[in-house]
């Protein structure tokens, strides 16, 4: 859009737009840089935005161009602007104190404390992410794809990425798929949230969740206006003995109970499977890091026993990346019209050509070849956890060696908060189970551990955030037990 000293906007010849109001005070060099800096200090214009070239904001705006590159010269050397040969000028990341001694706060971060490791749970290391894998998908993609698979996708999702699923957790994890049984999702977080209005509106009004179990997914449900119930979780898993009368559904991650990170029992996979039958309920079976196990041979998906009552849930979240926001489900066909109906209403479909490359991923085996880098690199990780710990403490890490966080029991509630905020002034993030909130608010007396992420930092980080961990887990006396 061309402008001008009245109108106050800017085309720029590189093709880009904005907008900036011009005071008309002062002279046609002092009102840009006045209007720069207010869009700066605003926040119009957020730290590392690039401006356009010298003669481009000039053509557009009428001004010489000796006076848009006398403006950018004072505004680099008050510290709103940067410029550097190649890059060109962009809104600086710190920004000066403004007139009244007070930090300029908008288009930037504000200071927090900084963190030297990360060892949340349900990170993987997203360094790792096979860029050049996914970049072969895309040029693949782009080159094949037909102009009509640009049109309004299918609300279960690309035909191809379908059946690649399918294949996928058919051979990987013993499901019982077809293209027709699978919808993709954004992730499992969406497709608990779709699944649970689907069964609000089906008539469910309560759902059994493990407990512990992750707090964000009681709250989805709760959204949905479904009542989540605790299951409790021991040994062998979620009991299902817990199961009130009246539940439509039961949540649970039977190859690696997350947080507790135990398998559940084949007992209770039967007795589970047996109450879903009498009662015309189901199951969710949320597999979230059921491709890595490191002492054995994957657990297989309980929804083999019963693909009429299981519905599995996988995701890339755990394997490629959180952002990749892509995952699927395997339906019993009774529920595939009512999701596919929420699907719709709620505007859920997937972008097209995101779909058709991790299909392209998957066909071509750059998936699973990044998953069976990951394995390796996150059960040294584990091993390495392991005898790091014992070497300061006789507590051992609960749970089998498989996905991407162990716990480590703690002697008190009290004592996790102290470890858990020593850890974060120190620049170490963790979780526990009363910090994080994954016991359900039932009042009672609950057990205390760290549930410690050891995929979550990049390689090149993992060892000093193993290193802050092993000196906390020294120093407290009396904190571990």
């Amino acid at each position: 859009m061309q402008g001008s000293p009245g109108d106050g906007r800017a085309g720029f010849g590189s093709g880009l737009d904005l907008h900036l109001d011009l005071p008309g005070i002062g002279g046609v060099g002092r009102s840009l840089e006045a209007a720069l800096r207010d869009a700066v200090r605003s926040g119009r214009l957020t730290a590392g935005t690039r401006l356009p070239g010298t003669r481009s904001l000039a053509a557009d705006l009428g001004l010489s161009r000796g006076t848009v590159v006398h403006a950018y010269t004072q505004l680099i050397a008050e510290g709103w602007l940067t410029g550097a040969r190649g890059s060109g000028t962009r809104v600086a990341d710190v920004l000066p104190e403004s007139d009244t001694g007070e930090t300029v706060g908008h288009g930037r971060l504000e200071p927090r404390a900084a963190s030297l490791g990360d060892l949340r749970p349900g990170r993987p290391d997203v360094s790792t992410f096979p860029r050049a894998d996914w970049v072969s998908s895309v040029r693949r993609v782009m080159s094949a794809m037909e102009s009509e698979q640009m049109g309004y996708p299918d609300p279960a999702g690309m035909p191809a990425l379908r059946w690649a699923v399918a294949d996928y957790v058919s051979r990987t994890r013993g499901v019982w798929a077809s293209a027709e049984s699978t919808v993709i999702t954004a992730g499992f977080t969406q497709a608990l949230a779709l699944l649970a209005r689907t069964f609000r509106r089906l008539g469910a009004q309560r759902a059994a969740t493990e407990n512990p179990g992750f707090v964000l997914h009681r709250e989805l449900l709760a959204a949905a206006g479904i009542a989540p119930v605790p299951l409790a979780v021991d040994a062998d898993g979620a009991d299902p003995s817990g199961l009130p009368d009246g539940t439509g559904f039961a949540l649970l991650t039977p190859a690696h109970q997350h947080p507790w990170g135990v398998v559940l029992a084949p007992g209770r996979r039967s007795a589970f499977i047996d109450w879903a039958r009498r009662n015309d309920a189901y199951v969710i079976e949320d597999d979230y890091d059921g491709e890595f196990r490191y002492d054995q041979q994957p657990v297989g998906a309980m929804q083999a026993l019963a693909p009429d009552r299981v519905i599995y849930a996988g995701s890339t979240s755990k394997t490629l990346a959180p952002g990749a926001r892509l995952g699927w489900l395997v339906v019993p066909a009774p529920l595939r019209g009512p999701l596919l109906q929420t699907v719709r209403e709620t505007g859920s479909a997937l972008p097209v050509i995101d779909q058709l490359v991790l299909a392209d991923l998957l066909s071509h085996g750059g998936y699973d070849r990044h998953v069976r880098r990951a394995r390796l690199g996150y059960r040294r990780r584990r091993h390495e956890l392991a005898d790091r710990l014992a070497t300061v403490t006789d507590t051992l890490l609960t749970g089998v060696a498989a996905g991407l966080h162990a716990l480590l029991p703690v002697a008190s509630a009290t004592a996790e908060r102290e470890l858990v905020a020593t850890a974060e002034r120190a620049g170490l993030l963790l979780h526990g189970l009363h910090t994080a909130g994954y016991w359900h608010p039932t009042g009672e007396e609950r057990p205390a551990a760290l549930i410690i992420g050891y995929a979550s930092p990049p390689q090149h980080a993992w060892r000093r955030a193993l290193d802050m961990l092993v000196s906390l887990v020294g120093r407290p006396p009396g904190a571990i037990r």
